[in-house]
């Protein structure tokens, strides 16, 4: 167990400087200046007691290089060790010894260890389980950091397989690393299962070959995969894990889902992984829970133990055997692998023990009411560990709360996170969708919820992620559209609902990624409209894959319109990479709550977006933020026929402002226009 002595942690943090750099970067924290020391401080200390027994915390982060099936080339044997502590006898059985579950027990060496050693009758692809005997049963187990586990299709058992073939992967890539100037990070959300268009599970090679060239030809520099980690139950997303250590078998072998993340890096994609460390699969014969027979081995005991929303277990991050397992998963992912980050899932859970369900309306919610301070210090040296093995990896964080110095570095009173999610922006379009009519769509509003953010941490922006996409909500183009979808999308087909889902789509997505933060996040199909929702095989639809698969037949007909909506997400990534205008310093220049427009720059580029229904004006006039005469030029305009507007405005023309830096436009309505300032 970590030690976590208070009075020993605020003795020390006294040491550190009087304040830390985010508190002296946000006045708001000087009540709370002592915590984030603490927390800084704690982490150090853990660190430190961690690093103690090792040489380093990588070296820490090694359990997988002892626990699971090691190969002894010399002797040609295999020898499996375990972590059991509570156990009273472990046996090991599978296809090597005819399932006898007697024949090869274990021996328990120190602190809680087991191990066997077992001659070469032990092969690639054998299924192997262990036997557990605990005071109160004996049970058939999934060994605990198992690299592959594989389900028999006639009895749905789950059993672990050795994963060791004659050649190893050999990788044709090297893992990508941040240019110079960095571009911004452009994610593509992917679950590899529902990417096919069949109604059926698609593979790691599937993916790979059919639908990493789209994510190429849209220009998406990142890809974000969901579900790898194994888990039992497929409409749980991924997120109910039960094998930490092995991708899902259900979408192929591990050096498939290698050959797709070298695919990937040769295409410069990076490659980050939706990471599941704040809970884990109740189930006892597939998952990690009471695998020695108590709770507590990995988990809180009794009802603090579960999560009462997911129905899931929650982890023990003040045990430090707990926190050896969780970092080295993170090692393993990332070298095993060559991944290139995490998003880590479910960090408001993790932070607080209530979970993140309350109303974070005040400063003394991050700090004061329920935080869960060994899960901060878990994840200060997750993120410490990720940037040790890889400095240009990626770490983003799933949280909702908005805690203060989430993605600040640690040594300046952070976690460490390099990105957060902003949650709060789907949740508001979706709010704005489902409330207000056109009429009453405020410039304000939306530029209020598009940038409230802290300052100095770095934003993912989204309208929807898979999130929005579930089986009981709707994506925009669902919201906006709706049944119309299935009637009117043929190019020639004149519908007033698809015109105004179209154009208010477009406008949605590119003011989500002009003001919405430093990177952006689009989930599969979305880019180009994809009707309907998500709704993954179960007993209540008859197990059926209707909904859960992606439908590319529809943007490739050039005789629909979901083309349109394609063609304008390409141009609006191209852009961003183009300009890097995401991390460009940004001036509100003009908010017209009458005719619902608004106008702002970024770099060298002019946004004017009219959400109005009705109101088209000649010579609108603004102020562009620089007193001189300025050539402007349109780079990019949502009514463009090439994205199924109307054509209203003329591309080509070269637009002056006068020497009080006026310029004049014509406004059209329910349009975005980018400008780009030309020559000097």
């Amino acid at each position: 167990m970590i030690v976590d002595n208070k009075k020993e942690v605020v003795k020390s943090a006294k040491r550190v400087a009087t304040k830390m750099k985010l508190v002296k970067d946000d006045p708001w924290l000087d009540p709370y200046a002592n915590t984030i020391k603490e927390r800084y401080q704690r982490f150090r200390e853990w660190k430190e007691q961690i690093t103690e027994k090792q040489n380093s915390l990588y070296d820490f982060a090694g359990l997988h290089k002892k626990l699971g099936f090691h190969f002894d080339i010399k002797d040609s044997s295999w020898t499996y060790r375990e972590w059991a502590p509570k156990a009273k006898a472990l046996y090991l059985f599978g296809d090597f010894n005819n399932w006898d579950r007697k024949s090869h027990p274990l021996k328990r060496t120190k602190d809680g260890y087991w191990e066997v050693t077992i001659n070469s009758s032990l092969k690639h692809k054998d299924l192997i389980k262990v036997v557990i005997e605990t005071e109160s049963a004996t049970t058939d187990r999934i060994p605990l950091l198992i690299n592959r586990v594989v389900q028999n299709q006639e009895t749905k058992d789950f059993s672990g397989q050795l994963w060791y073939p004659d050649k190893e992967y050999k990788w044709q890539s090297k893992r990508l690393k941040k240019s110079a100037k960095e571009k911004p990070l452009l994610i593509y959300e992917a679950h590899t299962g529902m990417a096919l268009e069949e109604e059926r599970v698609g593979t790691y090679v599937e993916f790979r070959d059919q639908v990493l060239p789209r994510i190429k030809q849209q220009g998406y520099n990142a890809i974000q995969l969901m579900a790898i980690q194994e888990h039992p139950y497929y409409g749980s997303f991924g997120y109910h894990v039960s094998n930490f250590f092995a991708p899902s078998s259900r979408f192929g072998t591990p050096d498939d889902l290698k050959s797709l993340i070298d695919k990937a890096h040769k295409m410069g994609i990076r490659v980050i992984m939706d990471l599941v460390h704040s809970h884990a699969v109740k189930n006892i014969n597939e998952g990690i829970n009471k695998f020695d027979g108590t709770q507590h081995q990995f988990f809180h005991e009794g009802e603090k133990g579960v999560h009462p929303a997911w129905d899931s277990m929650l982890f023990n991050y003040g045990k430090e055997e707990v926190i050896q397992f969780l970092l080295s998963n993170i090692r393993y992912w990332m070298e095993e692998y060559q991944l290139d980050g995490f998003r880590f899932d479910g960090v408001s859970s993790m932070l607080y023990w209530h979970h993140g369900n309350v109303s974070f309306d005040n400063y003394s919610k991050y700090f004061d009411e329920g935080v869960d301070i060994q899960a901060v210090t878990y994840l200060q040296l997750a993120n410490e560990l990720i940037h040790t093995i890889n400095p240009d990896a990626v770490s983003i964080a799933e949280d909702v709360s908005g805690m203060p110095g989430l993605c600040r570095p640690i040594e300046e009173g952070g976690l460490g996170f390099d990105y957060r999610l902003a949650m709060g922006i789907p949740d508001n379009w979706i709010k704005h969708l489902k409330e207000k009519r056109d009429e009453e769509w405020s410039p304000s509003f939306i530029w209020g919820f598009l940038t409230n953010r802290r300052n100095n941490e770095k934003t993912i922006a989204y309208c929807e992620s898979h999130d929005q996409a579930l089986v009981g909500d709707k994506t925009i183009a669902f919201w906006l559209m709706d049944q119309e979808m299935y009637w009117h999308m043929s190019e020639s087909d004149e519908n007033d609902i698809i015109h105004r889902g179209i154009s208010l789509h477009k406008m949605i997505r590119l003011a989500t990624i002009a003001l919405g933060g430093e990177a952006y996040l689009n989930f599969m199909g979305n880019e180009f409209g994809h009707p309907e929702w998500v709704d993954f095989p179960r007993e209540e639809n008859g197990w059926s894959y209707k909904y859960c698969r992606r439908q590319w037949s529809l943007v490739d007909n050039q005789n629909l319109k979901y083309k349109y909506l394609n063609n304008f997400d390409k141009i609006l990534i191209a852009l961003a990479v183009k300009e890097g205008y995401l991390n460009k310093k940004l001036v509100q220049l003009n908010v017209d709550e009458k005719n619902q427009t608004l106008v702002f720059s970024k770099g060298k580029l002019i946004f004017v977006f009219n959400f109005h229904p009705q109101n088209s004006i000649p010579d609108y006039r603004f102020f562009t933020g620089i007193k001189k005469e300025k050539k402007y030029k349109i780079v990019l305009n949502s009514d463009s026929k090439e994205f199924g507007g109307h054509h209203r405005v003329d591309d080509t023309m070269v637009y002056q402002s006068d020497e009080n830096g006026i310029l004049s436009i014509y406004n059209t309505n329910r349009t975005a226009l980018v400008f780009r300032q030309v020559g000097r």
